[in-house]
């Protein structure tokens, strides 16, 4: 596990040592970046509806001065996170990172112990580029048993407790109570449910935000 760690950490250091631009600098702005599945990638719902781009809304309304780039894919895994991770982070050198990531790995029923390593390496990698690190997690219904389910849950407090980060328990704490707001596929959220998301990871969001800008002076 520490040599997985090392080895991305290590990609992550010649990636950010080659890296002579970027999109933060060009910008004029700090970058947000958002690694994300499906429920940050907007599926199923129409451009600028999605979670993540009413963050941006807000920030632009509240004139925080913050770029969100949203590296979210339908789909993505936490292996697949890992793996992309040093691309990102040198293309954007992000100053926050929002990790939204595992519910594939558990829908295909993955390793539980792969799926806390990955979610350690991408964590470590970004803190390591300077990045404050915002952790979202996530529950699913009982279809591998409740000892997977309950497994499952308890990754996220764990790893932001061994890696000294913020958490938002669930993402979909405040949508769940409220069928109706599911697609047709009762797991992909509407836009009804896109507000009360954010709203969801603001409270955990906004002082990293603050400490990220006060750094930045």
């Amino acid at each position: 596990m520490r040599r997985g760690w090392a080895l991305i950490l290590g990609t992550v250091l010649l990636g950010l040592a080659a890296w002579s631009g970027g999109s933060a600098m060009a910008a004029g702005k700090p970058v947000l970046l958002v690694m994300g599945d499906s429920l940050s990638a907007g599926y199923g719902l129409d451009t600028g509806s999605g979670w993540v781009a009413l963050l941006q809304k807000r920030l632009d309304d509240r004139h925080m001065d913050w770029k969100v780039v949203n590296a979210s894919i339908s789909g993505e895994t936490t292996a697949g996170g890992v793996s992309r991770l040093p691309t990102l982070l040198g293309r954007d050198q992000p100053k926050v990172v929002v990790v939204e990531l595992g519910g594939n790995d558990a829908l295909r029923g993955l390793s539980l112990a792969a799926t806390e390593s990955n979610l350690r390496s991408i964590v470590s990698a970004c803190q390591l580029s300077g990045a404050r690190v915002l952790l979202v997690g996530m529950r699913i219904p009982p279809n591998y048993g409740p000892a997977y389910t309950k497994g499952f849950e308890a990754i996220f407090p764990r790893v932001a407790q061994l890696q000294h980060t913020p958490l938002v328990p669930f993402l979909l704490a405040g949508v769940v109570g409220h069928p109706d707001w599911f697609q047709s596929d009762d797991i992909h959220p509407t836009a009804r449910a896109q507000p009360v998301m954010l709203d969801t990871v603001w409270p955990k969001l906004e002082p990293l935000l603050q400490q990220a800008a006060g750094k930045g002076r």
